[in-house]
């Protein structure tokens, strides 16, 4: 979360090109987290889906499983799952804001480095499809628990280094923001604490799955 003190100062020295380029990224920011922020509702019901296929489809297929690393893999699956149908409502204006800020340049490198890399990390879980959980917990189960389908290795591998939240301002903008900018910066941040607050109910239907399952937390 950015911090909202001192803008005038620390954008003192800033160059129009990091001025012009922070206030394009702070606008499809506040976007995206509008969009998110109307949506949560929906967003937060969409991983009763996922409890409602499995209890459907797979109750207990994972019973008898050991606590080891493939059931740690196996819950991170959970979590994409339940990542993919949350994130469905919301995939235009993530779009838009990966077009609008992929070819955002700052004098500072770094930043423009963390920049792209949120907004690649947003690519992956936007296009990415959603696990067969079910499937990939019985293929586990099928070999006597010894060793993953190649499904879930390779979703994981993809998913788990790509799980961010909707909504990034990194520290280093601080430096280019403008005075203007105080009341987007403030509402954003407001939103942020929304999805966030969201995010955490969501604990209790990924326990729910887990349980119903039968896999190991």
């Amino acid at each position: 979360m950015l911090a909202l003190i001192a803008l005038p100062a620390a954008s003192a020295l800033a160059s129009p090109a990091d001025i012009s380029a922070t206030r394009t990224y702070i606008q499809a920011n506040y976007a995206l987290l509008q969009v998110a922020g109307s949506h949560l509702k929906a967003s937060e019901a969409a991983p009763l889906g996922v409890l409602r296929d499995v209890r459907r489809e797979c109750p207990h297929a994972a019973a008898g499983s050991p606590q080891n690393e493939e059931s740690a893999q196996l819950r991170e699956e959970v979590i994409g799952a339940m990542v993919h149908v949350a994130i469905r409502p919301n995939l235009a204006a993530v779009r838009r804001f990966i077009s609008a800020t992929r070819s955002l340049r700052w004098s500072n490198r770094r930043l423009t480095r963390t920049i792209h890399d949120y907004g690649a990390k947003l690519q992956v879980l936007s296009t990415m499809r959603a696990p067969q959980l079910c499937a990939d917990v019985r293929a586990w189960g099928a070999n006597g628990w010894r060793s993953l389908g190649a499904a879930t290795i390779s979703y994981d591998a993809r998913f788990v280094p790509a799980w961010v939240a909707l909504g990034e301002l990194p520290s280093m903008l601080g430096s280019y923001e403008q005075a203007d900018e105080r009341g987007m910066l403030k509402s954003s941040a407001q939103i942020e604490v929304r999805l966030t607050d969201g995010e955490a109910r969501a604990v209790e239907t990924w326990a729910a799955i887990m349980d119903e399952l039968s896999l190991n937390m």
